[in-house]
This record gives structure tokens, C-alpha cells and sequence, in this order.
């Protein structure tokens, strides 16, 4: 048989590279974004008694109406800001498929999408497989700030949607006000669509505060936010997010979401519409992951990394250039097969695969996990 790729350089994600390493070599897995501790019993009793009672045929399309619920008074709680559980929420399996169906229910042939890199690897192959031209731009290290007279030169009668994640994988830094507010005022009267991908809204640590698109009224009426369950209750396997966009964008979104996907797990959703009840589910994260951040970066302190503490998710950059010229890929590599630990090399989201020399590392993980990462890190000289 033949047959032209619609995805014709894609290869396996770094994701399954570094994970596949790391299992065969039996080294220290820092490198996905995943917990290595359970989800709380609590959570997990909920769903098991959604089970048993009955929660086990197909939900409604745009999910369980008590979660949608749930989710719209997060929304009011957090941000004054509000949804309609019955026409503006959806929930989705995982955020990666919410942002699949956004694309692909609004990107046509030669649309330009912008984005901003390094960015997680799904943005750019929903863009291209939808006929989409991804517009990337480079932040640069280590800062990782947007540079947003580059944003306004990229802007374009083609430009269609604007994609951008804050708290920031695999960077850990977040947008500012200042940041949201130009973002707002470059699409002010335009058409593009903003698609904000906020999974880490719960992880953001020293006081900042997340700044969701909702909280400004010219960028809520043109986006949709894009979050993730799993995430926030450290059940990644469980595929569980949700979306939330004006009705009008909502409508389009849900005409592919019907076809593609229909609805998601149901006792699971039920379950987390009864443990959303009690906000402190949520409200603890941040000082949760920030503890565990700090005990991280106390025990490689007096290593030869550089690093600036990670505003938000659950991911430290590493620089190593005081210890190795190698290529990041390389160096990453040799650290998971010759010392056991393994973690992500950054060049791989970049523009033109950019080397700036720094590792990330996730941080979701025990404290005696932690301790013997940095013992390895510790070590390298």
C-alpha cells in the first residue's frame, strides 16, 4: 500500500523516548510529568462508589452536569468570573484532546496559528494535521520572557488563533498581568482565538498569581481555557480535563468533540463533581508543590546546575553548561543510562531545536525520590 503522512517528520515524543530509557536502564524518572504518589483515597472512594452506584453507562456529550457545575463555582470562586455549566463547559478526556478539538474545530488549510516556544509538543501536530502553519517564536533563555513586539510582527490577516500555557511546561514560568494585558490589546478587534492552555493553574508559587484569560474581558470573550484533572489530583492515567469558552466558541467546539471522542469516563466524573465540593482539594496545591520545589533545589544547591526557582508547575529548569559541552539530548541520554536519572532535554521544543544547555526536571515526585536524584546531580562534576 501507498500512502503520503499527513505527519511526515514526526517522530516518537521525547516523552516515550526518555520514559523507554529510563525503564530499561531502571534509572530515576523525572523526566514525564507524572506523580510517583497516589491520589488521595478520598477521591478514589468517590469514584469507586460512583461505580457501584450505578455510573457506568455514557455521560452526557458535554459531561456530567453536577461537575460542569463544580466547575463553573471553581471558576467564581477563583476569579469572579463565570461560565454557564450548560453551554460553556465541557469536559474532555485530558487537556491534550481539548486542545486537539479546539484546533481542529477552527483551524482551515493556511491558517497561521502563533506559539510560543518552547512549547509542549502537541500544539504543533494538531496545527499541521489540520492543514494549519504553525508561527513559532522563540522565548529566550533563561528568562523565558515573550517579546511581544515580535508577537504584533507575526500578527497577520491569517493569523487565527493565538496559543499560550501559563503556568508554562516545560519552562515553569508564568505570564504576568502586564503579559495578558498586551496579549488583550494585540487581538483587540481581530478575530483570532485564543487558546489558553492553563493544566498547572494550581501550581504557582512566592506569591504570584495565576492570570487566567478570564479575568480580562476582551481575551474571555475570544478564549478557550483548557484544564486538567489529572494534574490538579495526581491521576494522569485517568485522562480527565475540561474546556471553557463562550457559547458561541463552545457550540463549534462540541460539533467535534460529538464526533471524536462523544464523552468521557462517567463514575469519574462523578466522583470529581462530589470531591470539588471541598475547595481545599484545590487550594493547597500551590504550597503543596512549592515545598516540594524548594526541598528539591535545596538538596542540589551546592551542585555545578544553574538554575532560577520555577514560578509555577511541577517542573525545574537545570542549566549544565559548567559541567558538560555535550548536546543536551546527548547529555541527558548518558545521565539516564550511565547514572539513572533521567530528565528532559529543552532543545527539543525550540525553534531549530536550540541548544541553550539545561535539562528539565519534574519535582511531582517523593521526597526520597527527590533525595536520590540529587544525590546523582549532586555528584556530576
Amino acid at each position: 500500500m501507498r500512502h503520503i503522512s499527513k505527519l511526515p517528520q514526526v517522530e516518537p515524543s521525547i516523552f516515550s523516548v526518555m520514559s523507554a530509557l529510563a525503564h530499561k536502564h531502571e534509572a530515576i524518572n523525572l523526566s514525564q510529568g507524572f506523580p510517583d504518589f497516589k491520589s488521595d483515597q478520598e477521591l478514589i472512594d468517590l469514584v469507586s462508589s460512583a461505580m457501584n452506584s450505578g455510573y457506568n453507562q455514557y455521560a452526557p456529550m458535554a459531561g456530567n452536569l453536577e461537575l460542569r457545575k463544580a466547575i463553573a463555582s471553581k471558576f467564581e470562586l477563583l476569579y469572579n468570573s463565570s461560565y454557564h455549566p450548560e453551554s460553556e463547559i465541557t469536559v474532555t478526556a485530558g487537556a491534550t484532546q481539548a486542545i486537539y478539538t479546539i484546533i481542529s474545530a477552527f483551524i482551515h488549510a493556511d491558517d497561521e496559528v502563533i506559539l510560543f516556544k518552547p512549547a509542549y509538543d502537541c500544539y504543533e501536530p494538531a496545527i499541521k494535521i489540520n492543514g494549519g502553519k504553525p508561527v513559532a517564536i522563540q522565548m529566550e533563555a533563561p528568562n523565558y520572557g515573550v517579546d511581544w513586539g515580535d508577537v504584533a510582527s507575526k500578527i497577520s490577516t491569517k493569523t487565527k488563533m493565538i496559543i499560550i500555557n501559563t503556568p508554562h511546561n516545560p519552562t515553569g514560568t508564568v505570564l504576568s498581568e502586564k503579559d495578558m494585558l498586551k496579549l488583550q490589546s494585540l487581538t483587540e478587534d481581530t478575530d483570532i482565538i485564543i487558546l489558553s492552555d492553563e493544566v498547572y493553574e494550581h501550581m504557582i508559587f512566592d506569591g504570584l498569581k495565576h492570570q487566567s484569560v478570564c479575568l480580562f474581558s476582551g481575551l474571555k470573550e475570544r478564549s478557550f481555557i483548557v484544564a486538567s484533572f489529572g494534574k490538579t489530583f495526581h491521576n494522569t492515567g485517568w485522562k480527565m480535563g475540561y474546556c471553557c469558552a463562550p457559547k458561541e466558541l463552545m457550540v463549534e467546539f462540541q460539533k467535534v468533540h460529538q464526533f471524536n471522542l462523544f464523552s468521557v469516563n462517567s463514575a469519574m466524573q462523578k466522583g470529581l463533581a462530589d470531591y470539588l465540593q471541598e475547595p481545599k482539594h484545590y487550594l493547597e496545591l500551590a504550597n503543596f508543590y512549592q515545598e516540594k520545589r524548594d526541598y528539591f533545589l535545596s538538596l542540589i544547591k551546592d551542585s555545578k546546575f544553574t538554575f532560577k526557582p520555577a514560578q509555577g508547575t511541577y517542573f525545574q529548569v537545570l542549566g549544565f553548561e559548567q559541567i558538560t559541552p555535550e548536546k543536551d539530548v546527548d547529555f541527558a541520554k548518558r545521565l539516564t543510562m550511565e547514572k539513572g536519572l533521567a530528565a528532559i532535554p529543552m532543545s527539543v521544543f525550540n525553534v531549530d531545536h536550540t541548544d541553550d544547555k539545561v535539562l528539565r526536571f519534574c519535582f511531582a515526585k517523593k521526597n526520597e525520590t527527590l533525595k536520590r536524584a540529587a544525590d546523582i546531580l549532586q555528584a556530576l562534576n
